[in-house]
């Protein structure tokens, strides 16, 4: 039975309302923005730094991990978050009936049986619509916004899982939600979790 829904997402794909709207159908517990305090108070990091950090590269790449400070047992900021998120999320796992979104979920439950990790993804001109509608301008452009998010994303997941971010292979299905609609996405993962649980 696959009862743990793990969602990784392009920033802009729509990715958390797919996640709720399933949570919401399915009756199980929803955890984006929700797992933050449950890793700040794990870690005793800020909630802030949680929100900022936890999914999120120092940089675009891998190598920006080599410029942050350790500490005597050589460990990092960056480290200490990961591991009190991968403490967080097996935890949250562990009750079932819930859908996770981001933070290397998938990565993290792998080795679990009753999991489903999804990938959403989106055409440029797609994310771009839905971020200024729902997230307004900034000085930043668009485009660049877009680029810069998923770029910290995969590099903090190729750092802390060694794997592509995004690579089909990581997951059991990827779904265009730019082709195919958010709302159909939901339906689409919805009817897999009730055929093969």
């Amino acid at each position: 039975m696959k009862n743990v829904i793990t969602i990784s997402r392009e920033f802009g794909s729509g990715g958390h309302t797919v996640g709720e709207q399933i949570a919401e159908k399915l009756g199980y517990k929803f955890y984006d923005k929700e797992i933050i305090e449950k890793i700040a108070s794990e870690s005793g990091l800020s909630q802030k730094y949680v929100n900022e950090n936890a999914e999120y590269a120092p940089g675009t790449n891998i190598f920006s991990y080599g410029f942050v400070g350790r500490n005597a047992l050589g460990e990092s900021i960056s480290d200490i978050l990961w591991q009190a998120q991968c403490n967080v999320i097996k935890e949250i796992a562990q009750e079932g009936n819930c859908v996770i979104v981001g933070r290397c979920a998938d990565y993290i439950l792998k080795d679990k049986d009753n999991v489903l990790n999804v990938f959403i993804h989106a055409d440029m001109d797609f994310r771009i619509d839905r971020i200024i509608n729902n997230y307004g301008e900034t000085n930043e452009k668009p485009e660049k916004r877009l680029i810069t998010k998923d770029k910290k994303r995969k590099a903090n997941y190729r750092y802390y899982t060694d794997q592509i971010w995004g690579q089909a292979q990581n997951y059991h299905i990827t779904l265009d939600s730019s082709v195919i609609g958010i709302d159909k996405c939901s339906e689409i993962i919805i009817d897999i979790i009730n055929n093969i649980s």
